[in-house]
């Protein structure tokens, strides 16, 4: 990885551009997947609002010692069920929320973490939207939502926005209306947060009204 001062300084440069973009704050989410614990505590001590992993293994090796001054961990991947148990102590933030199964295992899970001395409080969650149609990509479709939405309520989870992922190929015009739908539904439900854009995309997000981007080369440099 690079070196923490280099790291502190790409994320100053995000930052400074986030300012540029948008006058409200927009959270800004270091994707630390595939980087060490190095990777997360520079980024926290530069100030990140979150950190986003992709892993269950790799997320639990690098913050089962201990979670220290890390920022809020946030888990941007595809979720398994068998893996919610393990990863409950863990996670701050579930951002790949997308069927009623995964929603009720993370409340079943949470309640029991809780009882059993964890931390207080509602698990926080949002629900990843398929907003481009394509079969690879993860998600819920639109018309999901109010289903999703009763079932979170009813395990006592909170779901504080919508997330989704641009299209695969790129393409400024795909990827202007994904996220022009994802804002759409966000205001429709009324949600607080609006995660969408990467490192390749974010400042088209952001001018269409993305609350939260998930940063991962930008800060950390090309990953091998």
């Amino acid at each position: 990885m690079l070196a923490p001062q280099d790291v502190t300084d790409n994320i100053a440069r995000v930052r400074a551009r986030l300012d540029e973009l948008s006058t409200s704050h927009v959270s800004l989410v270091a994707v630390t997947k595939t980087w060490p614990r190095e990777a997360m505590e520079a980024a926290s001590r530069a100030g990140v609002d979150g950190l986003g992993e992709n892993y269950a293994q790799e997320l639990i090796g690098k913050v089962g010692s201990g979670r220290g001054d890390l920022a809020p961990v946030h888990f941007i991947g595809a979720l398994q069920s068998n893996k919610i148990k393990s990863l409950v102590p863990h996670v701050d933030v579930w951002q790949s929320i997308d069927r009623t199964s995964l929603l009720r295992e993370v409340g079943r899970r949470h309640r029991t973490w809780r009882e059993s001395g964890g931390a207080a409080g509602r698990p926080r969650v949002l629900l990843q939207v398929n907003t481009t149609g394509e079969d690879s990509k993860a998600g819920c479709a639109p018309r999901d939502l109010d289903d999703l939405r009763e079932v979170a309520m009813a395990e006592h989870c909170e779901v504080v926005g919508l997330m989704t992922v641009g299209p695969t190929d790129g393409n400024p015009g795909g990827t202007e209306r994904a996220f022009r739908t994802l804002r759409a539904l966000v205001d429709q439900h009324g949600f607080a947060e609006c995660s969408m854009g990467m490192t390749g995309d974010f400042e088209l997000a952001v001018s269409l009204g993305s609350t939260m981007v998930r940063i991962g080369s930008a800060i950390f440099g090309v990953r091998h």
